[in-house]
């Protein structure tokens, strides 16, 4: 009779522990409504609409965080939008979901030749070779971008600016 409390008290935890696992998706499944979200912000990147864009993928990543396609879209807006370094931190997110994405792998090639990062990127480009299965079409793309080299930056001077010269300072006794 003493053991009792305890015996009901071990019986109602290891009921709640073990139908726990039972409601958890597998991590493969996506959320429905994720995936809606996605394809708004794929429908918003397409129209130019970048802000859009980013605010359903967003939405799409608060509602299921494994949403790997959507991690790689947001990075498409950033890159789209010139923010190379924001495009590589979120294809990394991509890749930390799954190491072997070819198009995670890829983008993130692309984006560190933009920015300038050749060797990084070749690091990428021997990856996507070795995880290539199939249609191996984007791993030639970013071997064709590192070949080429990062975007040429054009340095201008302003025209017709006009530099008034400063009037000396003169010290007051």
């Amino acid at each position: 009779m003493r053991f009792t409390p305890a015996s009901i008290a071990l019986a109602v935890l290891l009921t709640t522990v073990s139908s726990a696992g039972l409601t958890q998706r597998p991590d493969a499944q996506i959320s429905p409504l994720s995936i809606e979200w996605q394809q708004a912000g794929v429908a918003a990147r397409q129209a130019g609409n970048y802000a859009a864009a980013n605010d359903a993928l967003e939405t799409a990543l608060a509602v299921d965080p494994r949403n790997r396609s959507a991690y790689i879209e947001m990075a498409e807006v950033a890159r789209a939008q010139g923010l190379q370094g924001k495009a590589i931190r979120l294809y990394r997110e991509a890749l930390l979901l799954d190491p072997n994405d070819v198009n995670a792998l890829v983008g993130q090639g692309e984006a560190m030749v933009e920015k300038g990062a050749i060797a990084k990127a070749r690091e990428n480009l021997a990856q996507a070779q070795s995880a290539c299965k199939s249609d191996c079409a984007a791993v030639g793309k970013l071997a064709a971008a590192i070949q080429k080299g990062p975007p040429a930056t054009v340095l201008s001077a302003k025209e017709g600016v006009t530099v008034v010269p400063k009037a000396p300072e003169t010290e007051t006794p």
